[in-house]
């Protein structure tokens, strides 16, 4: 959960894509070897963090295990002899906060299943491969036509999402992918589990939720995949579809093999090079077009990222129409939640296309959000684009709507060839219960971003109070304060002082009596120099 530690009544919230952080705190020598404590929080809330307790030995075995991603990250190394000095430890405790710092503020590495179980144990312990498939076995029971091929282990970036390669028994040269999700368990600070909903964002009854799953084969759009097969229950999706050998679009852009692991093909790509502006501008009109057609539908997609458009030849290929019925958190939330403008699913999705554009121009994703400033391409109208989605502007006054986006000269001129009708028929009922869960989303979205908001407008005020200069000035101001107020302390007591002597002077006068007259005034007029 990101924001407390106490779910909401029947509504368990565990959000993989809200980020963890984590400090050593202290160090432990023991007889043979150090123990490392460290502070683990999930988003902003203090309150939502744990302590684990690491040897050295554990980060080597994760690094050894992240490996596989290609990067070269900063793990101090071993030292066998003199490993427990005291100057040793506290070097290798600097290095190693380093280390996490670098994997948990990676995008890919810290959404990996590696790194949760390494810093949430209690939540991410579960072999989900394993799970999956017993699940999916149990399936074909009554469903014998089908047969698992092998699994296609992390071929995704959902740690409770795992794909299957799948055969039809009387045809057994054709492939096809099964993907199955199911919902958590969560556990709380105090050991308490309890079953968490599929998805965070799973606001549809159980009943309407499993009528549009099963609804989603009749689904026919030239630029969505087609679902073969899908079924589902209170805790569990299933969903078949063709294998496609030539793999996503994100599978072009990497020259990645579509069974690899998802850290192997992405993390560190070989050679960045970005796509031509004929493909960019025919790719990103066929994805507009699939998202203006979800959007007057009235069905929440807020998924879009490279890996979630097929290519079909020259054709993209929208996938995962499920996600948002399941309720699962986007790839990017953990960058449109910073920004209050993106509060709607439609401005998601616009914001998310940026992405996915500066991926296909660039050969890569952006460094960080906003852009402060677009490196030379192909051309300015795609710059142009770019600049309405992910520049500091775009973020900070909101995204322009995905009809405006195809008015723009990249993509207004592209000429779509496709003879396909798009047809996908929602009844009335199910479309009013999708509205709701549309609302809820957004709702929760908007929460979320305003909590993010006003931590950070403590978090800079705490900074500036704390910082060096500011010090200096609260010192200045003391001083000046103290100065002033020693001045007006003397002020005081020097008035004093003359209102006594002149009350006494003018009782004991021999001079003056009360009787007495006043003297005239004399005015004397001295001369000039």
């Amino acid at each position: 959960m990101a924001f407390m530690e106490k779910p909401p009544a029947g509504k368990v919230l565990l959000d993989d894509t809200v980020p963890l952080t984590a400090a050593i705190e202290a160090s432990q020598s023991l007889q043979s070897h150090t123990e490392y404590i460290i502070r683990v929080q999930r988003g902003i809330s203090v309150e939502n963090s744990w302590q684990i307790v690491r040897r050295y030995s554990d980060f080597d075995l994760l690094n050894n295990s992240l490996q596989i991603a290609g990067l070269s990250l900063p793990l101090p190394p071993k030292k066998l002899i003199g490993n427990m000095d005291r100057e040793f430890i506290a070097e290798r405790q600097k290095g190693l906060q380093n280390y996490l710092n670098v994997i948990t503020t990676n995008h890919i590495l810290s959404n990996c299943e590696l790194v949760k179980k390494f810093l949430d144990p209690n939540n991410y312990s579960a072999n989900y491969t394993e799970i999956a498939l017993q699940h999916v076995s149990m399936f074909f029971r009554s469903e014998p036509k089908w047969e698992v091929v092998e699994p296609l282990k992390d071929i995704g970036w959902r740690i409770r999402k795992k794909y299957f390669l799948m055969k039809i028994k009387n045809q057994p040269k054709e492939r096809l992918v099964l993907s199955w999700f199911e919902s958590s368990v969560y556990t709380f600070g105090n050991g308490i589990r309890l079953q968490a909903d599929l998805g965070p964002d799973k606001y549809l009854s159980d009943k309407d939720f499993q009528c549009l799953i099963k609804l989603l084969p009749s689904c026919l759009h030239p630029y969505i995949y087609r679902v073969t097969f899908a079924t589902a229950n209170e805790s569990s999706a299933l969903l078949i579809r063709m294998f496609n050998e030539k793999g996503t679009l994100k599978d072009l852009i990497y020259k990645a093999k579509p069974k690899d692991p998802f850290l192997k093909k992405y993390c560190n790509p070989k050679k960045i090079q970005g796509l031509e502006l004929q493909q960019i501008k025919t790719y990103g009109r066929q994805i507009l077009e699939v998202l203006k057609f979800l959007h007057d539908k009235g069905f929440p997609y807020g998924h879009l990222h490279a890996s979630n458009v097929m290519l079909d030849g020259d054709t993209c290929r929208l996938l995962d129409l499920e996600n948002s019925l399941l309720g699962l958190p986007s790839f990017y939330r953990s960058y449109f939640t910073q920004f209050r403008k993106i509060n709607t699913l439609e401005s998601v999705d616009v914001h998310c296309f940026g992405h996915l554009l500066y991926e296909m121009t660039y050969g890569r994703p952006p460094d960080s959000v906003p852009v402060d400033s677009f490196p030379p391409a192909p051309s300015m109208a795609v710059v142009a684009v770019l600049e309405s989605t992910l520049s500091c502007e775009a973020c900070k006054n909101g995204m322009p709507t995905v009809s405006r986006l195809l008015q723009m000269p990249l993509f207004s001129d592209v000429l779509l060839t496709t003879s396909e009708k798009p047809q996908f028929k929602i009844p009335t009922k199910l479309k009013e219960a999708l509205k709701i869960a549309k609302e809820c989303i957004e709702k929760r979205l908007i929460e979320e971003q305003k909590q993010i908001h006003q931590h950070r407008r403590l978090t800079r005020a705490q900074s500036h109070h704390g910082s060096e200069e500011e010090r200096k000035k609260r010192k200045i101001l003391a001083r000046k304060k103290s100065k002033r107020s020693a001045i007006e302390n003397s002020e005081e007591h020097s008035a004093k002082y003359t209102n006594s002597n002149n009350s006494g002077s003018g009782a004991s006068s021999p001079l003056t009596s009360p009787s007495s007259p006043t003297p005239p005034s004399t005015t004397v007029e001295h001369a000039p120099f």
